[in-house]
Formats: C-alpha cells, structure tokens, sequence
C-alpha cells in the first residue's frame, strides 16, 4: 500500500506517517510539501492507494489542488486534513468528491479509524456535520427501511438508484460517470433528482440517509 501526503508542516507528516504505518508495516509514503511537490507525486507516479492532503499549504488557491488530485487520480480517496472545524467546509468539500474531512485537532487514534473506513469504501464525516446535518436527514433515517426502498422504487429511475448506490460507495462524480457509461453532467442532474426525493440538501446527507436504505 502506498500514501500520498501532502502537508508544509513536517511534524504533521511524520506523526501522520508514524500512525498510518499501524495499516500494514509495509506502507510507503510519498511526501509533499507544496502543490507543485504533489503535481510532481501524482504526474510520476505509482498512483497511490490513499491520499492525504491539506487543505492551505504552498502554491494552493482555494480547492484548486484538490480538485486536480481527485480528477488525476481517479478510483483513489482523498482525505481533506485541515485546521478548520467549520462545518460549511466540510459540506463543500465531501460535495466536491472528498472522501473525508479530518481535522487536525482530532486524536490520531480517530484519524487511523477514519482512513480505515475510507479504505474499506466509506466517507468519513466528522461527527459534528452528522449531528448538525437537519430535520431532514434525522427524519429519513428514522423511517421503516422498507417504506424507504419502495418510496425510491416510486420516485427515482433505475439508473438514479443506481447512482445513489454509487455515491454511498463515496465515489466522486467521475469515477460514477465512467463507472455508469455517462456524464459528470447527467450524474450531477441526477443528484439533484435524488436530493430532492430523500428531502436533503447535499450528497453528505443523502449518502447518511442511503445507508438506512435496504439494498445500497
């Protein structure tokens, strides 16, 4: 296995690497200290298994790099490792494809268990977005699964069920376009779709409202 690192603060990296080599004693790291470091990492390869990458470091403007890391290395999770704790990030980030958010305050212990369910297919969302993610979400996982599936079976096509599938595997838009033969542009109109029969506002709510749905 092999993990991307991308983050200016050395003693983050080393403490990240140190706790991630609890995963397999045989990782490797590739390190970058700054957004041309990272393009070089990715244009030269092997791609990695998993990639970390702050959120502010050198040679970044806003989520351009992060952008660029999901789109060139497609089927790989990216985790977001950040200062901030600001829920509205979060939501931005996990809807541009992330497939976690982990903020630098939190223990390492959290950050290993986070990369273990990312690993497995998961999307790590800090608790403190599920607990304030709205009425909506709480009242969807409160309901009966099977009232769910065929309310769904109701509501969506098939082929939107069959995004919903997707995007509670946490895959990104593009790698669910490829994966279902269309565009980002008609998964995204199925997203909508799909966001508006569970009654939630973004994929961080629909993905947490998919898993009490039997099936997906």
């Amino acid at each position: 296995m092999r993990i991307l690192i991308a983050d200016d603060h050395r003693l983050i990296v080393e403490g990240v690497k140190l706790k991630l080599a609890e995963l397999d004693p045989a990782t490797e790291f590739t390190v970058a200290m700054d957004v041309e470091e990272l393009r070089c990492a990715i244009r030269q390869g092997p791609a990695p298994t998993l990639a970390l990458i702050d959120l502010t470091m050198p040679g970044s403007h806003g989520y351009e790099h992060l952008i660029e890391t999901i789109d060139s290395l497609p089927g790989v999770p990216v985790i977001v490792i950040s200062g901030s704790e600001d829920p509205a990030l979060m939501r931005q980030l996990l809807a541009l494809g992330v497939q976690g958010f982990i903020p630098k305050a939190y223990s390492p212990d959290v950050m290993l268990s986070a990369v273990r369910l990312v690993l497995s297919g998961g999307v790590y969302v800090p608790p403190m977005l599920l607990l304030e993610g709205g009425a909506a979400a709480a009242t969807i996982r409160a309901q009966p699964a099977a009232s769910l599936e065929e309310r769904l079976r109701k509501l969506l096509t098939e082929r939107q069920i069959d995004v919903l599938r997707s995007l509670s595997q946490g895959k990104p838009n593009k790698v669910i376009a490829r994966d279902l033969g269309i565009s980002e542009g008609t998964v995204k109109i199925h997203l909508a779709a799909i966001f508006r029969a569970l009654n939630v506002r973004n994929r961080v709510e629909a993905v947490v409202a998919s898993r009490s749905i039997s099936g997906l």
